[in-house]
């Protein structure tokens, strides 16, 4: 079945779908994104992404060509069209085009490019990965210094997550002035003597919305949450880690640059978080 997206107003099929050479996404990734699980049919945290989204437009200087319930009518008029049932939602806002390239911003009058699609992952809540766990590898960060903003500028994680396919890995964790600040796509964190340790928000990470859903979670739950920076070290003589995603959701953490974590298996504490995420997400999800 050909795939419908969404592309400035229009719903097309994707090998119909085009935006301008001249759009400042394409030009100098001059963008933003989120990406929205559905489960079930639903969305999951769709006013978190949507607040994320607007701070990002915001710390970019960026319109937001639609508002909040056009942006939900569009995602669930994907998700029905292509008959997702589990899998997610990609948004792009970029600052569009002004019909040339130039690294000034365009009049403030231009309209940005929005663009949506759906990927489908069936089965992606009893995959095998999270009873197996993954393992990582790390890479020093060199982003740019504003990680908070949820840019398009991407190159560098997928150069981690390289770097972690030719070592036969899953993943990288990135690693800056000794202290692990996120996964090329995720949030990370570690357990030891019953406590959650992850870094604290600031400019340096993402503030993954499923991070702040998992981190309520286990403060209603009575864990111990610590978010304090940690290292490499740490993480090879810790009792398990995982990490956090809206694509993974709570994954465990096995191994770190060729040592096992724990007993080499995802953790009770990780695998708890897991339940008690799907469990009240699925609820809340709309």
């Amino acid at each position: 079945m050909t795939r419908t997206v969404y592309v400035n107003g229009d719903y097309v099929p994707e090998g119909e779908a085009s935006v301008s050479i001249f759009d400042r996404g394409f030009l100098f990734a001059d963008g933003v994104y989120e990406v929205t699980s559905v489960l079930g049919g639903k969305l999951v945290d769709f006013d978190g992404h949507w607040a994320r989204l607007e701070r990002s437009l915001t710390e970019l200087e960026m319109r937001n060509p639609v508002d909040r319930d056009e942006m939900l009518a569009i995602h669930r008029e994907l998700v029905s069209v292509n008959g997702i049932v589990d899998g997610r939602v990609y948004l792009q806002v970029t600052r569009g085009s002004a019909g040339d390239r130039d690294f000034a911003y365009p009049s403030e009058d231009t309209e940005p490019t929005l663009v949506l699609f759906t990927q489908a992952t069936p089965g992606i809540l009893d995959a095998p990965i999270a009873q197996k766990g993954i393992r990582v590898i790390s890479v020093d960060d060199l982003r740019w210094a504003r990680r908070d903003i949820k840019t398009v500028q991407l190159l560098y994680p997928c150069m981690g997550k390289m770097a972690a396919k030719a070592a036969g890995v899953d993943d990288a964790w990135m690693v800056e002035d000794g202290a692990v600040t996120e996964g090329t796509s995720n949030n990370a964190y570690i357990v030891k003597d019953g406590a959650i340790v992850t870094r604290a928000l600031s400019h340096d990470i993402l503030a993954g919305i499923t991070r702040a859903a998992v981190l309520r979670f286990a403060n209603e739950a009575q864990m111990k949450v610590v978010e304090r920076d940690f290292t490499i070290e740490e993480a090879k003589a810790a009792d398990e880690a995982f990490i956090t995603s809206a694509s993974m959701f709570v994954q465990g953490v096995v191994e770190v640059d060729g040592e096992a974590i724990g007993d080499g298996r995802p953790g009770p504490v990780s695998q708890r978080l897991r339940e008690i995420y799907l469990e009240e997400s699925l609820k809340v999800a709309i």
